[in-house]
């Protein structure tokens, strides 16, 4: 990046303190004006709502200051990992609108290199080999306020330790028999400082090396080398990494002291920022895959899941997960975001750019007692009055249509505006109507209304001159299509699901949040295909799904028109 990007750059940039210390490294020329992060996902499960805010913060940073975001896969843990969870994470960042330079990258790309620097390291008397378990190294860690004790391992010759180290890589001892830690000081108040593991033994394949190695690093070892090695001039991590960085920092400088060479090279800057956390939603991968696994989602697409593939299938768009993003906001400290305000984005991006169609969600037939019968007409109605460049559509009228059900009232109170026998209001797009009549059940259910026309007030071409308040929508019952629709609601019913501390976040499901109806729909609806998104009139906003075909209609509802949940607060 030359000068005049630097200054160019600085105009529009410093929204938030990772800009303007990004700006102040750039001002004093420091990786030569260079800015290049990452992404750097486990591939263990699909991206979540969390994940997208990262990715809008590190793919921004590269485009905004001139530079670059690698896409790099930690791929760490072969027990865990899967190659469906790298291609949902590919197609989740390229739908989110971003792209990274060349072909993407993998920490086991870097396998050799890293156990040639693990070896380097016990050469210099920094790292070991410990023959204990897992909980035994656990409970030698202390306290925060008290030390460590020392491993009865943590003196062995360099020697016994290159000649372990390398039979752990050659497959000779079990899992958990054996691990690599790093010699640091169990006295450290740092706890991360006191030894921590730096490979462990695991027998199973890699979802690209097969079974290469039985030797896997520990995240913390290879996390800040892969940046090292890649040129990582800005490790942008949450801030949960705050208190690894001083055991990155040490790896490195362990590493360069060891090859001389490597002193020159790009040491990554990590600056942290407050993670993403959303009420009535939990962000645990290992949750996550618990509702997964329980069958209480469908799967991780789910539009109830706080995925980016779930929140794709349920309508949201790129463009207002992207807005969220930046109303959001980078921030120092952790806090809870209120998930209406993901709902308010979405709607927002639908309000300008979905058509709006007649569908009707509850169903009650009213016919047009005066209307001819067996007669058909075309009335004109706007796709979309927020943008006039998306035209109308022709919408057949009939004698019979079919009303929201909560568009009538047989009793209604005066300020009512909608439907009751002997009021007059408005078919959008069509006529003028009035009540006259309606038919019940023997359970004093209604079955029918009834109401008389004025074909004098037709839209567009009345000539009378008289306010008619109330405006309904319909869908004629000759031209009407069934439609599957699934009205999703919040997953959870409790602000906060994982953190109570008595109870399991699955005590909190909210069981109504998936109702399936079967709803009456305009006829050119036939048409839509998936992940179409459209307004349904004074409804909602809603999706095609994804297994929707033209014999068998398929909508999810994305969000209602206006917050319910505010009401119910």
């Amino acid at each position: 990046m030359n000068k005049e990007q630097v200054d160019a750059s600085s105009e529009t940039v410093k929204t938030n303190f990772i800009h303007q210390e990004i700006d102040k490294d750039l001002t004093e020329n420091k990786n030569g004006g260079a800015v290049l992060t990452r992404f750097p996902p486990e591939p263990n499960g699909y991206l979540h709502i969390g994940h997208a805010k990262s990715i809008c913060l590190n793919f921004s940073l590269g485009q905004q200051f001139g530079g670059a975001c690698n896409l790099r896969f930690d791929d760490t843990n072969p027990v865990k990992e899967d190659v469906e969870y790298v291609d949902s994470i590919k197609e989740d960042v390229q739908w989110l609108g971003f792209d990274w330079p060349g072909e993407a990258k993998f920490a086991s790309d870097y396998f050799d290199q890293l156990y040639a620097w693990a070896v380097a390291l016990i050469k210099n008397g920094k790292a070991y080999v410990d023959d204990q378990s897992a909980e035994t190294i656990a409970s030698q860690k202390g306290t925060p306020t008290t030390p460590g004790t020392e491993s009865p391992f943590r003196n062995r010759s360099v020697e016994e330790n290159i000649d372990l180290f390398e039979r752990m890589k050659n497959g000779e001892f079990k899992a958990g028999e054996k691990v690599l830690r790093a010699k640091i000081d169990m006295t450290s108040p740092n706890m991360h400082m006191r030894d921590p593991l730096m490979y462990r033994i695991i027998h199973s394949d890699h979802h690209r090396t097969g079974n290469k190695w039985c030797v896997y690093p520990m995240y913390d070892f290879a996390h800040g080398q892969e940046d090292f090695i890649e040129g990582i001039t800005h490790s942008i991590c949450t801030l949960e990494f705050e208190v690894h960085r001083p055991l990155y920092d040490w790896f490195l400088t362990q590493i360069i002291e060891a090859d001389a060479s490597l002193k020159d090279r790009v040491r990554p800057r990590q600056i942290e920022f407050a993670r993403l956390n959303l009420n009535y939603t939990v962000m645990s991968k290992r949750k996550l895959l618990e509702l997964v696994e329980k069958n209480i989602v469908s799967g991780w697409d789910d539009p109830r899941m706080p995925t980016v593939s779930g929140l794709r299938r349920r309508g949201y768009t790129p463009e207002s997960i992207r807005t969220f993003a930046d109303k959001v906001g980078v921030a120092r400290r952790d806090g809870v975001i209120d998930v209406a305000l993901l709902e308010s984005c979405i709607r927002e991006d639908l309000n300008k750019k979905a058509a709006r169609v007649n569908a009707v969600v509850d169903p009650i037939k009213l016919i047009i007692t005066n209307y001819p019968e067996g007669q058909e007409e075309y009335v004109d109605i706007i796709n979309n009055p927020e943008d006039e460049s998306m035209g109308s559509r022709k919408l057949p009228f009939s004698r019979e249509v079919y009303i929201e059900r909560d568009d009538f009232m047989e009793d209604a109170p005066k300020k009512f505006f909608r439907l009751t026998v002997g009021k007059e209001l408005r078919l959008k797009a069509a006529y003028a109507i009035t009540c006259t009549g309606l038919k019940k059940d023997e359970n004093g259910n209604i079955e029918e209304l009834y109401a008389t026309y004025d074909p004098e007030t037709k839209s567009g071409a009345t000539t009378v001159d008289r306010k008619i308040k109330g405006v309904i929508h319909w869908v004629s019952a000759a031209h009407a299509v069934d439609a599957e629709v699934r009205v999703y609601d919040r997953l959870y019913n409790h602000e906060a699901p994982a953190a109570q501390k008595d109870a399991d976040h699955l005590d909190f499901i909210n069981k109504d949040s998936l109702k399936t109806i079967t709803a009456k729909v305009e006829p050119s609806l036939t048409e839509a295909k998936p992940l179409d998104q459209f307004q349904f009139q004074r409804v909602g906003y809603f999706c095609v799904d994804k297994d929707s075909t033209s014999d068998k209609l398929i909508f999810n509802r994305t969000v209602a028109l206006k917050d319910g949940w505010a009401k119910k607060k």
